[in-house]
């Protein structure tokens, strides 16, 4: 059976997961995904013997795996239906209870022919048949080993001396590889895809430091269907930081051209017939270096790029995941106890605990676990408290792992190294909003949102942290607050380690490095001097007037709070908080907060962001202190309570520059209150994902300022006021999932700046006719069935665009 051919076994997997995730979580699936998860977990293991016989299957035994494998993806792809799809649209939930069905009688069909056993058959006789040539294949590699071990890179350099560059690196030799080896057969099986299916070419294997990427690379090295893809024709190469690229240019050239080394390189545009061979370059830092050495044109030459950055194509690139909490045991047991499993009168709570501080990495498992060899479980709990702190477990922790990660910031520069540091201010396994990552680079290192979109992406690219997959994301009218990143733990401790270097009160970022029941009180031993930090976060459960204490942060323009109670008073120091300018307040509980001592806004007279996240917004009075410089205000899972409906109040007075207005999520919200519409200043109206909202007010055409009015997914909205066509400056309306909404306003022609419209899933039955004088209008995204009537309006506005979305629940899949 070919590589290309069969890859069910991985799909059935991952199918297997999103089944037990719908048994586990949507009732109305329940009894046809547990039917199937049975007929899965029944032929599993004849697939993995027949994924992973090695052998080559007639087509027509191909041809029958293939059936269970478009059946497996299509399965796939319905389950991740499922789990998407909202409890309130009930024609969906029917018409995917339909399907699951269909998908369970298929899998049952397939399984009452013999097909598989036949297959199993042809499988057994075809490896025994093997086994003799694939003898003297491995005779003949080590004859090749041997020679490629002894090649020289110009300027006298051993190979294997290179290759000691990236032991250095990631503590992986080639004696490794079976010890070390847990976790990557998937890995090597989705390059093999990668590299079998192209005919030559340029692909990547991308991963954060430590992850194991060198160790891919070596197992695929020894691979004997890479070997015989490739006939033994591999070249591995260390690149390094500081490469010397032109002795590596002249030592690629040799092995590709079969020229004796010391000839004269030719240039890049230079092309050379040859037969199928695999250069594998370890290590590659830049972009620049990359170019360099793969500018030869070989037909039919392979070139596997190892890199922590994203330096090939996404199509072309594995991304290195970290190990299963299984994987990740078994390898930690190996360092520490010589063995996959933890020995007899050990604590297995104990070594779960600290190995799961390691998240997954198997550098840091490998680093972790040899240091802990031989130790009593005493010392074991001064590891834990210390990793939990996100500090090194001891000083070969330190110089073995944090310093080697602390590697892949080399390259960055300082504002981009800074960004970096600025993310170990948020929780450990916690999403962080994007918006308030953007928001908070954009105040505190003086630049402008497109160059913070620019660093995030190129910290993403790096494998510095992880950027969620979004189809909005980057596009000129993308919301963010509801767009989130992740960032791998040992990443997060890495930001913590360097910026906790010094003392507490010089420190730039002052930084709890997880949740606490009070204040540090490294903190309070420290409180007689002030604090120069700009950054400032503190995680804590409840917290009342006494558990708090005096601090000073005269220099202090970022603080961030995060806890996890249903009332919570806001620290006083923030009155002294003279510079502040982004205020984040994120509550962890299950319920919105109450906050108390809202009196310390007082004195906040530059702040211009405010994040409140599941928390009871506070009434606005004539008392209230004005924020005059309030630029950007999100709330988001807040309980509303009329907060903004206050006799007498004027909003504008208290909010004159807020040019920014969040509201998402808050489910007490009925109708948008009046006084909103008193903020001439905004430019941005965000009310989203709010169930009970039913009306906008009839006052809207106040905003004349208002350029994007984002209103999804507010399913009880009924009619859109004629009121929005005198935004003459909206540029952006978004009205998706808006499933109550039956038509425009009619003279929305009026609205000549208006350049996009979001209406999917709106059950349109026609549209103004005016609409053909919107002369801005670029884009339109609607339903299928809905986007011929955008027909005349496409004709008369050039280089209009009619995007027309596929429905959630198509019916095509059943008419299959």
């Amino acid at each position: 059976m070919a590589v290309t051919d069969f890859f069910a076994g991985e799909i059935a997997t991952e199918l297997l997961r999103q089944l037990f995730l719908i048994s586990a979580k949507a009732w109305k699936y329940k009894s046809t995904a547990d039917n199937l998860i049975a007929l899965i977990e029944d032929i599993q293991p004849t697939i993995k013997e027949i994924q992973y016989s090695g052998v080559e299957l007639p087509a027509h035994r191909q041809a029958q795996i293939g059936m269970l494998f478009d059946t497996f993806e299509k399965g796939k792809k319905l389950t991740e239906k499922v789990l998407s799809s909202r409890r309130w649209n009930m024609f969906r939930q029917l018409t995917l209870a339909r399907k699951m069905e269909k998908l369970e009688k298929t899998i049952t069909n397939f399984l009452k022919a013999p097909i598989l056993a036949h297959i199993l058959a042809d499988v057994h006789r075809l490896r025994a048949d093997s086994e003799e040539r694939l003898d003297r294949v491995d005779r003949s590699l080590e004859r090749v080993i041997q020679q490629v071990g002894s090649m020289k890179i110009g300027g006298g350099g051993m190979i294997r001396e290179a290759m000691k560059r990236a032991e250095a690196m990631e503590i992986e030799t080639n004696d490794d590889l079976e010890k070390f080896g847990v976790g990557l057969e998937l890995g090597k099986i989705k390059v093999k895809k990668m590299m079998f299916e192209a005919q030559g070419g340029v692909f990547g294997i991308s991963g954060m430091g430590g992850v194991g990427k060198t160790t891919l690379a070596r197992e695929l090295e020894r691979d004997h269907e890479v070997r015989c893809h490739f006939e033994n024709r591999i070249l591995f190469l260390t690149v390094s930081q500081s490469p010397l690229l032109e002795d590596l240019r002249e030592h690629i050239w040799g092995f590709l051209s079969g020229c004796e080394a010391g000839n004269p390189v030719p240039d890049c545009n230079f092309q050379f017939e040859g037969t199928r061979k695999l250069v594998i370059l370890d290590d590659v830092w830049t972009t620049q270096a990359l170019d360099r050495l793969t500018s030869f044109k070989f037909p039919g030459c392979t070139t596997l790029v190892v890199s922590r950055s994203k330096l090939t194509e996404p199509k072309f690139t594995y991304d290195v995941e970290v190990l299963s909490e299984d994987e990740a045991i078994s390898l930690f047991c190996l360092c520490a106890f010589g063995q996959k499993s933890v020995p007899p009168g050990f604590c297995n709570d104990l070594v779960k605990q600290v190995a799961n501080e390691c998240k997954g990495l198997p550098l840091a498992l490998k680093v972790t676990g040899a240091s802990l060899n031989d130790k009593p479980e005493k010392y074991w709990e001064g590891v834990l408290q210390r990793l939990s702190r996100g500090e090194p477990a001891d000083d070969s922790h330190e110089s073995r792992l944090l310093n080697q990660m602390e590697a892949s910031l080399e390259n960055l520069d300082q504002t981009t190294k800074d960004c970096f540091l600025d993310l170990g201010a948020f929780p450990e396994d916690r999403k962080i909003p994007l918006d308030v990552l953007i928001n908070m680079w954009i105040e505190l290192h003086d630049i402008d949102e497109g160059n913070a979109f620019a660093i995030l992406v190129d910290l993403s690219h790096k494998n510095l942290l992880t950027l969620g997959k979004d189809p909005r994301l980057g596009s000129l009218y993308a919301s963010h607050y509801d767009i989130f990143v992740t960032q791998h733990d040992v990443l997060r401790d890495l930001a913590l380690h360097i910026s906790n270097v010094g003392k507490v009160n010089r420190r730039k970022r002052l930084l709890m490095p997880k949740r606490e029941l009070e204040l540090p009180r490294e903190w309070e031993r420290n409180n007689d001097e002030h604090y120069i930090a700009q950054i400032v976060s503190i995680h804590t459960g409840e917290m009342n007037e006494m558990d708090w204490f005096d601090m000073e942060f005269p220099k202090a323009e970022i603080l961030i709070l995060n806890f996890s109670s249903d009332k919570y008073v806001l620290p006083p120091f923030i009155t002294k908080m003279s510079r502040l300018r982004v205020l984040v307040i994120i509550n962890n509980g299950m319920s919105p907060a109450v906050l108390h001592d809202f009196s310390i806004f007082a004195n906040l007279s530059k702040l211009r962001s405010l994040w409140l996240e599941r928390v009871h917004v506070p009434e606005l009075s004539n008392s209230t202190t004005p924020l005059k410089n309030l630029h950007k205000m999100s709330l988001i899972l807040c309980k509303i309570n009329k907060s903004f409906d206050q006799t007498g109040v004027d909003v504008a007075d208290i909010f004159p520059k807020l040019g920014d207005l969040t509201i998402d999520h808050c489910d007490d919200l009925v109708a948008l209150p009046s006084s909103i519409c008193g903020l001439t200043s905004l430019s941005c109206l965000s009310i989203t994902n709010c169930p009970r909202l039913g009306e906008l007010p009839k006052n809207l055409g106040k905003l004349q300022a208002l350029e994007i009015l984002r209103l999804y997914a507010c399913p009880e909205l009924k009619t859109l006021t004629g009121e929005i066509c005198e935004l003459l400056r909206l540029k952006y309306l978004d009205i998706s999932q808006c499933v109550s909404l039956s038509c425009l306003p009619e003279e929305i022609g009026k609205l000549k700046k208006l350049e996009k419209i979001d209406m999917r899933e709106c059950c349109f039955s026609g549209r103004p006719s005016s609409a053909v004088s919107l002369k801005s209008l670029r884009h339109v995204i609607c339903d299928t069935d809905v986007a011929f009537m955008w027909e005349e309006v496409e004709k008369a506005v050039p280089g209009l665009k009619i995007e027309a979305a596929e429905k959630c629940f198509s019916l095509d899949w059943l008419d299959e």
